[in-house]
């Protein structure tokens, strides 16, 4: 049996804002996003260069009261995310640029570059560039 993830979901307020943030914000492609009723979508953004089969982000619009209190705290305020990339430098000053909120970083590890930042909800995430083994 061979097994992948395929996608994690991210609760979010509004499906349109969400796009536009991982879109425009973080270069992310718009892989899928259909009508599930009249106001249920499914909606899935990944990071460019992406393949079909590839994790993506399922953006879930939160349904009831409950949902909406966890909107921009998922992971209880540690990174939850972890976004690599090949350009760390560029990646970092085209995200700060489409204002992209970084919290720490960018640093050194030894593991490699690496630099927090919130999505439009609050949401961490690392981005990575990781170094040569």
């Amino acid at each position: 049996m061979s097994s992948r993830l395929a996608l994690a979901a991210i609760v979010v307020r509004d499906y349109d804002e969400a796009i536009a943030f991982y879109t425009d914000a973080l270069g992310f492609e718009l892989r899928e996003d259909t009508s599930l009723g009249p106001d249920k979508r499914w909606v899935v953004v990944a990071p460019p260069g992406s393949g079909p089969t590839d994790a993506g982000i399922l953006l879930a619009r939160a349904g009831n009261d409950h949902q909406a209190e966890r909107v921009g705290d998922q992971t209880g305020g540690r990174v939850g995310f972890f976004l690599h990339t090949t350009d760390f430098a560029g990646d970092h000053e085209r995200m700060t640029a489409a204002g992209v909120c970084f919290v720490e970083g960018p640093r050194t590890e030894a593991y490699g570059t690496v630099g927090v930042f919130e999505d439009l909800y609050g949401n961490r995430w690392d981005l990575i560039e990781r170094s040569e083994p």
